[in-house]
């Protein structure tokens, strides 16, 4: 069979068509296999980036142990903690210095103001339970118990200089007082639930951001006194001792796991992370955060703090996996008054 030049160009034509055909379809292919993998998020392994926390001491040592925990298993991403105190922590975070806050108290209205100011919305998140820990030398066998009242008198402005001052049966010499930095949240707790809103600190007491600093004042003076978060003075109750406070029964209460859950101890307090909601769009960030909340349990117990009960910590996964943007503690403006578990959904 002869072909003539007509039907060769046909031919030639039809398969230059057929093979640009083919290439079209494996350029489409392709690109859809490549948008495709640019919604796969990057594994742990190799993924990249950093992340920059900043607030509470208390809250701090939890982070710490989370962060070098996902460190093993996230090695490229850089995660920086710092500790300028609940305060300071969100001061940087409501300018959007940084992706997350460490707070041992919920955001405050004027918190929340600035953070508006700034265009930055935020997620809330409760990680633990803490209680404040009154401490004093171990030395000091003359203060078995101490009432909220005498609290009240031994930080108030214009308070009393010595121990005997508070109890005529205590010793007649002069206390020495500790106290975190006023930028502290373990302050901002203590001032509010001791002193009272329009109290007044005394101004002759010894402050640090730096627990260690107050674990060194009062384990070596047998006349101080001082307070802290539960964790620390678990982690120095070989220097210390806790000095029970009588709580709503009458009877004298110790910080520990058990009263801190059953709400028995009268100084317990909810602890909280606040997340960028930019940031939260990030990988690292999000990844960060689920291996927080999934390791939490394990790290807060191990580092001297109490674990939420399991529907509160339901609440707390659900309202990050949902993305809940602002604050449960702040309503028109005003902070929302009543206890933790009735307030936070």
């Amino acid at each position: 069979m002869k072909l003539n030049i007509t039907s060769l160009v046909e031919i030639r034509s039809l398969r230059t068509l057929a093979k640009c055909s083919a290439f079209v379809v494996f350029v489409s292919m392709a690109s859809i296999l490549f948008a495709a993998n640019q919604d796969v998020p990057p594994t742990q392994a190799t993924m990249k980036g950093s992340i920059r926390i900043d607030g509470s001491s208390t809250v701090y040592p939890i982070t710490e142990a989370v962060a070098e925990e996902f460190s093993k298993v996230a090695p490229k991403v850089n995660v920086t903690v710092g500790i300028s105190g609940t305060g300071g922590g969100f001061k940087r975070f409501c300018a959007g210095e940084t992706a997350i806050s460490d707070a041992s108290r919920p955001i405050t209205p004027s918190e929340v103001a600035l953070a508006a100011t700034n265009k930055i919305e935020f997620i809330e998140i409760p990680i633990a339970y803490d209680a404040l820990a009154i401490v004093a030398n171990p030395k000091n066998d003359w203060a078995k118990s101490i009432t909220i009242a005498q609290l009240k008198q031994i930080y108030s402005a214009g308070g009393p200089k010595k121990w005997k001052d508070i109890d005529p049966t205590w010793p007649d010499r002069t206390m020495k007082i500790y106290s975190p930095g006023t930028d502290s949240g373990t302050f901002d707790y203590f001032k509010e639930a001791v002193i009272g809103k329009e109290g007044k600190v005394r101004s002759d007491i010894s402050v640090s951001e730096d627990d260690n600093v107050l674990v060194l004042g009062v384990s070596g003076d047998q006349d101080a006194i001082g307070f802290f978060g539960l964790a620390y003075f678990e982690e120095n109750k070989d220097k210390l001792r806790a000095v029970p406070v009588i709580g709503a029964a009458g009877s004298p209460v110790a910080p520990q796991a058990s009263t801190v859950n059953d709400a028995t101890y009268p100084l317990s307090r909810p602890l909280f992370i606040y997340v960028n909601s930019k940031s939260a769009s990030k990988a690292e960030v999000v990844a960060f955060i689920d291996f927080y909340l999934d390791k939490a349990d394990d790290l807060v117990s191990e580092v001297g703090y109490v674990m939420l009960p399991a529907d509160i910590l339901a609440k707390s996964n659900a309202n990050w996996k949902a993305r809940r943007l602002g604050t449960q503690f702040v309503k028109d403006d005003k902070k929302v008054d009543g206890s933790f578990s009735t307030i936070y959904k």
